[in-house]
């Protein structure tokens, strides 16, 4: 069977599709020039899309249904995260509405992690709207633990911000990673184009 997706680094032309995506999953949506410093400065940014590779004419057909001009191949998901001193910070992390609840957006944590842990991460943290259950319970099954409250922190309506923490990704975090990852691997059909890492990067 043909790949449906292609994981990929994100780049400055997918910038519009990922800001479309923000603006129809968040409230408070990063700005297009947050998206482009991150992509062309950041030492530190890691950032990754899903792409739909399904058939031309499959695409094609849904773009024009949705009145899009760009017929680019859509992009379905991203995720962004920064690597500092072994902190691993999610810093967000969305799938596009109309492709929600088949696993994509677990496919992108599980990725960035599995990236995160060959160029020296060592613990992961990440803030999420106490009110947001659906991704709670996703980053509880990759274990992530509440260990804090930002108070105020989501500046549209005053919501709390749950702060969450691996403590280590240890080897035994990594064995169980990748058998997450396999189980993602039987179930979506996709490319890796981001966490096939140079020799060089491999903490192993």
């Amino acid at each position: 069977m043909s790949a449906l997706y292609t994981l990929r680094p994100m780049r400055n032309e997918d910038i519009p599709q990922v800001v479309a995506i923000d603006h129809l999953s968040f409230t408070l949506p990063w700005s297009a020039s947050t998206y482009a410093f991150e992509i062309e400065n950041s030492r530190v940014s890691h950032l990754a899309v899903l792409e739909w590779a399904a058939p031309e004419r499959t695409w094609r057909r849904v773009w024009r249904a949705l009145r899009r001009a760009d017929l680019r191949r859509p992009l379905v998901g991203y995720v962004a995260s920064w690597i500092i001193a072994g902190e691993v910070h999610i810093s967000t992390i969305a799938v596009h509405p109309q492709h929600r609840g088949q696993g994509l957006g677990e496919l992108l944590l599980a990725s960035m992690l599995w990236r995160a842990y060959h160029f020296g991460g060592r613990y992961s943290v990440l803030e999420v709207r106490e009110s947001n259950l659906t991704a709670r319970a996703l980053y509880e099954k990759y274990e992530y633990r509440v260990v804090g409250r930002r108070e105020g922190y989501y500046r549209d309506n005053q919501e709390d911000a749950l702060l969450m923490e691996i403590s280590a990704l240890d080897n035994g975090y990594r064995q169980r990673l990748e058998r997450r990852l396999a189980a993602l691997r039987a179930r979506i059909s996709y490319i890796d184009l981001f966490t096939q890492l140079p020799q060089n990067k491999r903490s192993e």
